[in-house]
């Protein structure tokens, strides 16, 4: 039978996914819900391929490990397969272990280019529709009483700055005429006015 291979690709990644539609839930021919095998390139780097138990935990790692950088929090991820930790500002040190005994670890830098590339093509392949795989840990990552929390903040801070903006527009619209209004003037214009 032949297999179905979808690409997505950003400029410096790519990432190809093979595997067969599932017959038995009635899916198009074009459709990959049986994923075999996933090959992941980032330009001048070591091919990274392996089986679909492998793909949803790095998924995880390059999501997890990104959040951790935009929170300015200590970019460090651990795990079985794979480890990920900042060399510095612009360099990342991946480390990819492997499930199969007696075979070295693939140690590979890449910046942040080529890290946002690699994000974005797991993005894509998430946002298909051509490709269906089961949610992976990220959603789950963030604690429900932390998502609660930060719902309510992001509802709060909707509801109080229109209000907010819409005062301190008022105020600097108000502080502008009073400082153009000069009294004095307005007191000789009518002074002249009165007739004596």
């Amino acid at each position: 039978m032949m297999q179905n291979k979808l690409s997505f690709h950003q400029s410096s990644a790519s990432l190809e996914i093979i595997g067969l539609p599932d017959y038995s839930n009635n899916e198009n021919k074009d459709q990959i819900s049986i994923i075999s095998q996933w090959k992941l390139t980032i330009v001048d780097k070591p091919l990274i391929e392996g089986k679909i138990e492998h793909l949803g935990p790095i998924m995880d790692a390059f999501y997890i490990y990104s959040n951790l950088l935009i929170k300015s929090e200590t970019p460090i991820y651990e795990s079985k397969l794979i480890d990920i930790k900042a060399d510095n500002l612009y360099i990342h040190n991946i480390v990819l272990k492997s499930s199969k005994p007696n075979v070295n670890p693939l140690n590979i830098k890449i910046g942040n280019t080529s890290l946002t590339d690699t994000i974005n093509c797991f993005d894509q392949l998430n946002e298909s529709s051509k490709v269906r795989i089961k949610n992976t840990v990220v959603s789950n990552y963030i604690p429900k009483k932390g998502r609660f929390v930060l719902n309510n903040k992001l509802k709060i801070l909707n509801f109080i700055m229109p209000p907010f903006i819409a005062i301190f527009s008022l105020i600097l619209c108000s502080s502008t005429f009073i400082y153009f209004y000069n009294p004095v003037e307005d007191k000789e214009k009518n002074e002249l006015i009165i007739p004596e």
